[in-house]
């Protein structure tokens, strides 16, 4: 049985499951490797990340490198004498850190590898239509999300998931991954199996202002699942033209109703409480969304105090 020195890399609230199930099964963890403190809000005061937060609360070793080749972030890393480094929701390593431990470096990535390799694995599985995605376990290598896989376990998706939703339920079973993969680790080398390409492979591509903008000529379905795989962040996102005003309006909810019409494509339509889009093969209606200046809020809370005029549309 191996005795485990685990150096831990994450930063957001996803990776925090994942070192906190490694903490309460009472493995060894000797450092924690997370982003720096970043200025936040209106005042611009500095924020520590989730994982430093909690690492700090359980008395972990933080360590927040701004260059993972710096000369004494390595010298440091190495005292640590970490002979194993989990990796979840943090940035690329270079060679010289992921090299460093005996018995290597996994990464935790939500997606069915070599499926929605990328920045953003769990919007593009929704965005996409896709109706089951997962996690994986990997040993990391020189390129992004191809190294020699170590675990899977696959999660399925319901027809109105939004991200936020699918992320939680991610972050639990990843973080119950990682540690069926670490106690499989203690025990000596795990098998692994080469990542072999798909005929059809789907990217995780990072989030844009290109590619979170609603194109209301795309098919109902197609919509739809844009707003629930971006919601509730960065969130999905069009302009809207009221009048005499043209804003961006972000979409956090909405609900498709397949139905022929006559409307243009775009055309805000209202009934009583309910305002709905029309699209190609029926209406879109907007459930939650969010002014410039304003709240996120519900489509009847938005109507206590706003008015659509008569041509108003989307865009």
């Amino acid at each position: 049985m191996r005795d485990l020195r685990i150096v831990f890399m994450g930063t957001p609230d996803f990776a925090v499951e994942t070192l906190k199930i490694i903490v309460e099964a009472g493995y060894k963890v000797v450092g924690v490797i997370t982003a720096p403190d970043r200025p936040a809000g209106r005042g611009r005061k500095l924020q520590q990340s989730a994982v430093k937060q909690y690492a700090i609360k359980k008395g972990l070793k933080v360590l927040q490198p701004v260059n993972l080749k710096a000369e004494d972030f390595l010298e440091e890393l190495r005292s640590l004498e970490a002979n194993l480094q989990v990796v979840v929701a943090f940035r690329m390593l270079p060679r010289v850190v992921w090299e460093m431990p005996q018995y290597g470096t996994f990464n935790l990535h939500a997606s069915l590898l070599p499926q929605y390799r990328g920045a953003a694995p769990i919007n593009w599985a929704i965005i996409n239509g896709e109706t089951q995605t997962g996690v994986s376990t990997f040993f990391i290598d020189d390129k992004i999300d191809t190294g020699e896989m170590i675990m899977q376990e696959k999660v399925s998706i319901s027809e109105t998931e939004s991200a936020g939703e699918l992320h939680d339920k991610l972050m639990t079973t990843g973080a119950n991954l990682v540690l069926k993969t670490i106690e499989a680790l203690q025990k000596g080398p795990v098998p692994t199996t080469s990542q072999k390409d798909a005929a059809h492979l789907r990217f995780a591509y990072k989030l844009t202002r290109e590619n979170t903008r609603i194109d209301w000529n795309q098919p109902l379905e197609n919509i739809f699942n844009l707003v629930r795989g971006l919601s509730p962040y960065p969130a999905a996102w069009t302009t809207l033209k009221n009048g005499n005003d043209e804003v961006m309006l972000k979409v956090y909810k909405s609900e498709p109703e397949k139905a022929e019409h006559s409307y243009p494509i775009g055309e805000i339509v209202q009934e009583g409480k309910k305002v709905k889009v029309a699209v190609k093969n029926g209406f879109l209606e907007l459930k939650e969304i969010q002014l410039p200046g304003k709240r996120k809020m519900s489509m009847k809370d938005l109507l206590n105090g706003y008015e659509f005029f008569p041509n108003a549309k989307v865009a």
